[in-house]
């Protein structure tokens, strides 16, 4: 019978297992322990407590208020497309009074179809947990199939929640595998890699450019009531706009969007029911452009004109990627809601009232600034002042796509270390980039001073309607097609060499018995404190460490080796972060740990770090002086096993072995849990009584750790510099050489990612050759 004492850390506690057999009990023999055995402890009870939903009228209130935040970030930029579509569609003149029903034809459907259909109602339902964008498709591809080219995964990854929760019918599984299969062979996983910065780096550019066409184009309206403004001037007012808006993206998107939403809700009231007056007093008769014959028609009469124009048509729902890739920032009910009701009737009655007032007024006049022509004369001014409002709005959905971008680089190694902030403690996927946005603001800006007007600025728009706007690549898009190329070099280089240097690092891992040799040195001197060694080694001790000796024979008394290491899932609970092993021999008290976090999980502040590292330290010595075997206990894994905290190597197969997975969470009581056929092996727990001895052990070790804890902590942090081999080819040395070590020394250090203090941060030096 298992008797516990639920208490504090280290109070008395008696288990008895039962031994192997199958006959009946006697006195003599221990009682087998009942399958629904709990680990009475705050540890086991945080793993498994359930977490707090909304309910009921909660979860709608939530779901209004993100709502209402979509149409301040989301929204706007949709919003102020009617601003540029007619101007740059028409900009050679209206051949055909029916090429206007043509071209609104072209706008509803393509609207309908590419904004709503496939965005909102089917795209944001292809998310990884909530969040959007290419990366966290990528990370969902990653849960199921080794397609990360770095070789740090672990069997133990896919015991956390919400890891592989996903259950699938047979057919559907075979058929999984097979695709898994072709994934994790490397030219596929260089294929996907490639396509993933691809679509990234294209974007991260349209979030260069968009500001610059949204601002600009309603800045233009003033030309209007000021006839004498030069084109400079216009091109300046646009910039010092720009920067405005880029300086006040500190404060946060929860912030932005609940001070801009009423504005957008405003505009697209106004613009709507001036859409609506539009198309009563000038041409019902546009409505017919529902008829999808007046595509085909257009078409027809324009031929290739017609299909050069198509460019311009895209124009209608640029941006619209940012629906999907800030989904982390909001949830797919607020979208959908906000979309349906909102942006679409608001942004069809515009586009239909623009085509009412051109079929009356054909000429060029009226067709320049169509939108600012076709609004009421007293109503310009409002009109005026909330375009420019809602334009900068408009940006902020390109710009928080950048951030939520950078941040998902970050976490996958793709990009040099930047600055990410969490902007809001309500919603964890609101982010804010101090580096990225200094550098959106600059491009932006030079952008809008060297195009100087939208016509070139629009056509750099790359998307789907990508044959007609190559056709004039000359005149703008290689804009894009440049800085998504300079962008996926960065990438490119910062991710091969990563990889490199991990492989080097693998390959190098000091091996148990030296370890033992470095440990026992009798020259090797212990001073009281503990000492966390950062690495980003998950399957061994690095090659650092034998260097940081032989430099200087000393450690601390208790010396904890940490890889920070970030899952392909949103979210890690606190409970599920720490893998624990301990190094041979016990008595150095040196150990092995891994913290694991989403892609969306903040780095916590290193003091607050270590005070929750060291609670599950604890606990660790615990269960491990508790939990003991007689031969490695299986555990049946849908994956193939990696030796992940083991030097020992087995022949590969199916399972994950027990002695592997040293962390509080898979403690005997929590196998007792999993439906697996535990009853099955639980004879093979050897009968133990926990002695007074043992027991005072235990509450010694975990009495030692906490007194090295105040003795101080010290991080250790290796700086390797990564150089070519002397034999290596010419563009190897450039890319590892010069620009690798280039973007290393310009990106931010490793303790201000961390929060490390200063005066507590110890750093090692050495060279890889790769």
């Amino acid at each position: 019978m298992a008797q516990q004492a639920a208490g504090a850390r280290g109070s008395r506690l008696e288990i008895v297992a039962a031994r192997g057999g199958s006959g009946g009990s006697s006195a003599g023999d221990a009682e087998a322990p009942p399958l629904d055995v709990l680990r009475q402890d705050s540890l086991y009870r945080d793993a498994t407590r359930p977490a707090h939903g909304h309910h009921g009228q909660e979860s709608w209130m939530r779901t209004l208020r993100l709502g209402f935040q979509c149409v301040g970030i989301l929204h706007a930029d949709l919003g102020t497309s009617p601003l540029y579509v007619y101007q740059n569609t028409f900009k050679y003149g209206i051949k055909h009074e029916d090429d206007i029903l043509g071209v609104l034809s072209l706008i509803i459907y393509s609207f309908v179809l590419f904004t709503m259909v496939k965005i909102v109602f089917i795209a944001l339902h292809a998310n990884d947990d909530g969040d959007g964008g290419t990366f966290a498709l990528y990370s969902l591809i990653s849960r199921y199939a080794k397609v990360c080219l770095i070789p740090n995964q672990q069997a133990e990854d896919e015991l956390v929640t919400r890891y592989n929760d996903h259950g699938k019918p047979p057919a559907t599984l075979r058929r999984a595998q097979w695709m898994k299969r072709q994934l994790e062979k490397k030219p596929a996983k260089i294929a996907v890699f490639f396509l993933t910065i691809f679509a990234t780096a294209l974007a991260i550019s349209d979030c260069v450019l968009n500001p610059s066409v949204s601002v600009l184009s309603a800045v233009n309206g003033l030309k209007l009531r000021a006839p004498h403004l030069t084109t400079d001037e216009v091109v300046w007012i646009t910039v010092g706009i720009l920067v405005v808006f880029f300086a006040v993206q500190r404060f946060g998107t929860d912030k932005i969007g609940y001070t801009f939403a009423p504005v957008v809700v405003v505009w697209l009231l106004l613009i709507s029911g001036i859409g609506i007056y539009d198309l009563v007093k000038y041409d019902v008769g546009v409505l017919r452009a529902f008829n999808p014959k007046y595509i085909i028609d257009y078409f027809r009469r324009n031929k290739k004109d017609g299909w050069v124009q198509l460019g311009e048509v895209l124009l209608t729902f640029t941006g619209t990627e940012a629906l999907f890739a800030d989904l982390g920032y909001f949830s797919i009910k607020s979208i959908q809601l906000s979309s349906t009701f909102v942006l679409l009737p608001s942004v069809l009655c515009t586009y239909i009232g623009q085509a009412a007032y051109l079929r009356k007024h054909m000429d060029e006049q009226h067709i320049q600034n169509a939108f600012f022509n076709s609004i009421p004369r007293p109503l310009f001014w409002p009109i005026f002042v909330l375009a420019i409002m809602t334009s900068v709005i408009g940006c902020q959905a390109m710009v928080s796509c950048a951030f939520a971008t950078m941040s998902h680089l970050q976490t996958l190694n793709c990009f040099p270390r930047i600055k990410i902030l969490h902007t809001s403690r309500r919603y964890s996927g609101q982010l804010y980039s101090p580096e990225v946005n200094f550098f959106l603001c600059l491009l932006s800006c030079v952008i809008t001073l060297s195009f100087r007007t939208t016509g070139f600025i629009v056509k750099a728009h790359e998307t789907v309607y990508l044959s007609a706007v190559l056709y004039k690549f000359t005149h703008g898009p290689y804009m894009p097609l440049a800085m998504s190329a300079v962008l996926m070099v960065i990438m490119f280089v910062w991710h091969y060499v990563h990889v490199k240097r991990y492989k080097f690092e693998l390959e190098h891992t000091v091996s148990p018995n030296k370890v033992r040799e470095l440990l026992e040195r009798r020259d090797l001197k212990r001073v009281p404190g503990v000492g966390l060694f950062y690495t980003e080694l998950v399957q061994g001790i690095p090659p650092i460490f034998p260097h940081l000796i032989e430099k200087i024979p000393t450690i601390h008394s208790v010396i904890v080796f940490i890889s920070m290491k970030h899952l392909p899932i949103p979210h890690v609970d606190v409970s599920e972060r720490f893998l624990f092993r301990q190094v041979e021999p016990k008595e150095c008290m040196v150990f092995r740990c891994v913290a694991r976090y989403g892609y969306r999980d903040s780095l916590e502040m290193a003091n607050d770090f270590v005070t929750t590292l060291v609670e599950y330290l604890q606990y660790y010595i615990r269960d491990l002086n508790l939990y003991n075997t007689v031969e490695p206990l299986k555990i049946s894994c849908p994956s193939i096993r990696i030796d992940s905290f083991s030097w020992d190597r087995r022949p590969s197969g199916h399972g994950i072995y027990a002695e592997e997975m040293l962390t509080p969470i898979q403690s005997f009581s929590e196998l007792t849990m999993h439906p697996v056929g535990m009853s099955s092996r639980l004879a093979q727990f050897q009968t133990t009584k926990m002695s007074l001895e043992e027991m005072l052990k235990i509450e010694e070790d975990q009495k030692l750790i906490q007194r090295e804890v105040d003795n101080g902590v010290v991080y250790i942090l290796g700086e390797s510099e990564v150089v070519a081999k002397p034999h290596s080819n010419l563009l190897k040395k450039v890319v590892v050489n010069y620009i690798f070590n280039f973007l290393r020394k310009n990106s931010r250090k490793g303790e201000k990612m961390l929060s490390i203090p200063r005066r507590k941060l110890l750093k090692v030096g050495i060279t890889y050759e790769i």
